[in-house]
């Protein structure tokens, strides 16, 4: 003990300073002989007169050494890719003049300048090489027709609501000369941000199988599979029955005698009047398509221990690997292709994205625990002995951490886990000042984790990051329990879990404030509105009325999944009951509100709303709007007034004083 606590003394507790001068690890490529990794590492560069994030790619001995510096451009350099044969990595750089575009780049592993590979007008999105290195597939939007561009300069450039602007399609790219063609083109749009992964090469390199959607809209989750012939230069859907069905789907991935496709489906709901789905939160099914028969074989497993992600075949093609929440953790899975069974490969971890050399003997992947933010660790496939060979942030270990816990509690019969950081220096027996921060989502989780909120621990505070019903990672079930229920089950959740820290004997019931963004925005206008337990809260990008949430956001089906469809005479009641608007002449905390302008997921009207309804009754509350910013904040200033705000806003109302 007393060991323990002179170290605590010999530290620093973390401040906004140390946050902002974090490095965070980026694609992780693990050379096909398993011999080397190349890396991205963004950092904040402060050096000119705005602070900017930049990235660039580092090489390291998969056995440990001395990490190596690989590119240095004024812009930064992101998603590494060695070339089959080992000797040239691809990466995707910004280079030249202001209105140049992110283009592919190569530069060989043994010495020598990186050169441009593609001239693409609009730059380059994702990327894969082929099998034998002779030609790389990339994604591409359209450049804009002459007519367009003409009509831009004079501002003639009128856009048309959820219209597309430009499509994404599929470009190969000729090695080393970057020749280019396209190899697909349709009317859809290859560009999702529902969708992960690049296009994927058939072992024998004469074909590409990729997804595309019909719009790429966010509240799209419709995707169809292709097969791109090179040869030929057609393409051909594959699966019909899923052709037909409102399903998302991740990328398919080959086999590796080439005769499979894998891939996992989402089943969506009814067609609208838009002809777009309504979503539906399911875990999702695998499916296994036979090239030859062009039969599938779906497997839908109510056992299925979490929800799935974009698969990849392990080497010798008897199973398929994938990266899942599993509770407050983040597990490597593998799928038995001949049982059809599901194992775990990793427990408690939280692991990042996965990188295996050719013959699967060795795999890169990315960890992060509570006492160390991700870095890169390497193992064989069992995952039992990973060996870490990079340290991104050295000066961690001269901060002063609070001891991160695992809690588990239980309410309404449900099984809930939270994450509780003790304050720096704990003393069993006294009480400490509470802050509950809830996630955003309401489908995403608290991890076991590096966390931020180290902060507050090194200013003596607890800080709760609870789980409550709805959140990713516990089932399929668990996911989908505050379905017409938003702000019950779910709030039941978050208090019963204050009030464990509190019989517990760790919190203080009489200082105790509560933040949160996106969903956790949501949960705190809804939590100052029900009760009057915290002396302080922050709503962060949340919504307070589900109504006009739904008419004006990109993610508009996703909010109706909650409310049991959209606005209607038959939902309105529900809408009503559930937005915390309704509830604003019942706040009595002191609410702090924050922003970004030009947010599309939760438009900051639903801020404004929230703001007004306080304000006119002459309420504590303040609202802080970010220009340029969207739904998280990305600029650095911002970043840092985000910080210093909560701190100020929740340290004055809960404490009585200004923490600087």
């Amino acid at each position: 003990m007393i060991p323990a606590l002179l170290l605590v003394l010999q530290q620093n507790p973390m401040t906004s300073d140390d946050v902002m001068g974090m490095r965070s690890l980026g694609g992780v490529s693990l050379s096909p002989d398993g011999r080397s990794i190349a890396y991205a590492v963004s950092a904040w560069d402060r050096s000119g007169d705005v602070p900017s994030r930049r990235s660039h790619l580092w090489l390291v001995p998969s056995d440990g050494g001395t990490p190596k510096q690989l590119t240095f451009g004024e812009q930064g350099e992101s998603s590494p890719r060695w070339s089959p044969d080992g000797k040239t990595i691809a990466f995707v750089a910004t280079r030249g003049g202001a209105d140049e575009k992110p283009q592919l780049w190569l530069i060989p592993t043994d010495g020598g300048e990186a050169q441009v590979l593609t001239h693409a007008k609009e730059g380059v999105e994702t990327y894969s090489w082929s099998p034998d290195g002779s030609h790389i597939a990339y994604l591409s939007a359209d450049p804009p027709s002459t007519a367009d561009e003409a009509k831009r300069k004079h501002r003639d450039d009128a856009l048309v609501y959820e219209q597309p602007t430009t499509r994404t399609h599929l470009w190969v790219a000729a090695v080393p000369s970057g020749d280019s063609r396209e190899v697909a083109h349709g009317d859809f749009t290859l560009s999702m941000l529902a969708i992960e992964g690049e296009p994927q090469w058939s072992p024998d390199g004469t074909r590409i199988a990729f997804v595309a959607s019909p719009t790429g809209l966010l509240r799209d989750l419709r995707g169809t599979a292709y097969v791109a012939t090179l040869a030929t230069n057609t393409f051909d859907a594959i699966a019909p029955e899923y052709r037909a069905a409102p399903v998302g789907l991740t990328q398919p991935v080959w086999s590796p005698d080439g005769r499979t496709l894998a891939f996992t489906t989402f089943p969506q709901g009814k067609v609208q009047g838009d002809s777009i789905p309504e979503p539906v939160l399911n875990d999702g099914d695998i499916v296994l398509y036979d090239i030859a028969s062009k039969q599938s074989r779906t497997i839908n497993d109510p056992t299925q221990p979490v929800t799935l992600t974009q698969l990849r075949w392990t080497p010798d093609g008897k199973s398929l690997l994938f990266v899942a929440g599993d509770h407050v953790y983040q597990n490597v899975f593998a799928f038995d292709v001949a049982s059809g069974h599901y194992r775990r490969l990793t427990t408690e971890r939280v692991v990042g994205s996965i990188s295996l050399s050719r013959d699967g003997s060795r795999v890169a992947f990315g960890l992060t625990t509570p006492t160390s933010p991700t870095d890169i660790y390497v193992s064989d496939l069992t995952f039992a002995a990973p060996k870490r060979v990079t340290t991104l942030n050295p000066q961690v270990a001269s901060m002063a951490l609070g001891e991160t816990e695992v809690v588990t509690y239980k309410n309404d019969g449900l099984e809930l886990q939270g994450i509780l950081i003790k304050p720096v220096g704990y003393q069993t027996g006294r009480r400490y000042p509470l802050l509950v921060e809830a996630h955003g989502g309401p489908t995403g989780a608290t991890l076991d984790d590096f966390k931020t909120n180290q902060i507050w621990a090194g200013r003596g505070w607890a800080v709760f990051m609870p789980n409550p019903r709805g959140s990713e990672g516990f089932g399929e079930t668990f996911m989908r329990a505050n379905i017409n229920d938003l702000g019950g089950g779910d709030y039941r959740d978050i208090m019963a879990g204050v009030d464990v820290c509190i019989r517990r004997g760790i919190a203080d019931s009489t200082r105790m404030a509560f933040e949160g963004w996106s969903y956790g925005g949501y949960m705190t206008a809804w939590v100052v509105g029900h009760t009057g337990r915290f002396k302080a809260a922050r709503m962060g990008a949340g919504m307070s009325d589900l109504v006009s949430m739904y008419g004006t956001s990109e993610i508009s089906g996703y909010i109706g999944i909650f409310e049991g469809g959209r606005p209607s005479v038959a939902t309105m009641a529900k809408y009503r009951e559930q937005s915390p608007l309704t509830y604003a002449d019942r706040v009595m905390t002191p609410l702090l509100i924050l922003h970004g302008v030009s947010d599309p997921r939760v438009p900051p009207g639903q801020s404004i709303e929230m703001y007004r309804a306080l304000k006119d009754q002459g309420k504590p509350v303040e609202l802080v709007l970010y220009p340029r910013e969207q739904h998280a904040l990305g600029e650095y200033a911002h970043q840092v007034d985000r910080m210093q705000r909560d701190s100020a806003w929740i340290s004055r109302y809960t404490l009585g004083k200004q923490i600087q």
